[in-house]
């Protein structure tokens, strides 16, 4: 069975579409095959930035590792079985068209909360969740005392994982293996960004995540977007001398990979 990976939450601007790229280009990289899924019908940020990667490989003819990307497919109402949810067909449709030719499925979720995010979930055997580091991203967690800075208890998202989860587990299905994402992460030791992660400490033992770091706020995460790169490609594209924002964007990866604890993974890049 392919080992599904989700990438989501419900607020947009969280770097999910950088995480799902990185991470699937990360796996083919390490010999693995993978299946890629967004489910932002509109705006399509994982599928544009894989688009744009089969553009610049067709440009400029180097051999880059490229995901299998498929979209949703469209069906006939008639196949529908009685008070069957279109949008449950269509996904359930593309997951097992992949199952059998992937190693890893990675599944972008639309920032808000709509159906085909709800059942996306429930697959889930690794959920990754980016997460800005401010409290106004956190208060999609959890909701917090204005005066004491306590987690009063969880919100909206947490919520819908929680009930993700116990679908799975009504199913006999494993758990998920939930990881929150710290992204642009400032430089410093700010007052605001202790207090973030000590929040989040208290929170992952009260629901069940575990806490990562992501990416750093850098240029180059938008400069790569167009051309449909990462930083895993920068030597494969001809740039052989890294300067030390790169180096250290690179090694953030490599982190990110380790703290996901795929099965079967070596990080290898």
């Amino acid at each position: 069975m392919a080992h599904i990976i989700v990438v989501g939450n419900e607020k947009g601007g969280s770097g999910k579409s950088t995480t799902c790229m990185h991470v699937a280009t990360a796996l083919v990289r390490s010999g693995f095959r993978v299946g890629a899924i967004d489910l932002d019908l509109r705006q399509r940020s994982f599928g544009r930035y894989i688009e744009n990667r089969t553009a610049f490989i067709e440009r400029e003819g180097k051999a880059l590792p490229l995901p299998d990307y498929r979209t949703l497919p469209d069906i006939d109402a008639g196949e529908l079985a009685p008070g069957q949810n279109a949008f449950d067909h269509r996904l359930s449709a593309v997951v097992e068209e992949l199952t059998p030719v992937s190693d890893f499925i990675l599944i972008d979720c639309p920032g808000s909360h709509t159906r085909l995010s709800q059942v996306a979930h429930t697959m889930a055997d690794t959920l990754i969740t980016p997460l800005n580091d401010s409290f106004v991203d956190f208060d999609l967690l959890a909701r917090i005392d204005a005066e004491t800075g306590k987690v009063k208890g969880p919100s909206i998202y947490s919520e819908m994982v929680w009930s993700a989860r116990q679908m799975r587990a009504q199913a006999g299905l494993k758990p998920i293996d939930w990881i929150v994402l710290r992204n642009r992460l400032g430089a410093q030791q700010m007052h605001n960004k202790k207090k973030v992660g000590k929040a989040l400490d208290e929170l992952s033992r009260r629901i069940g995540f575990r806490v990562a770091a992501g990416f750093t706020e850098r240029v180059i995460f938008r400069e790569l977007f167009p051309r449909g790169l990462t930083l895993l490609d920068l030597k494969d594209i001809g740039i052989e001398t890294l300067n030390l924002s790169n180096i250290a964007a690179r090694q953030e990866v490599r982190d990110l990979m380790g703290e996901l604890a795929l099965p079967g993974v070596r990080i290898e890049f």
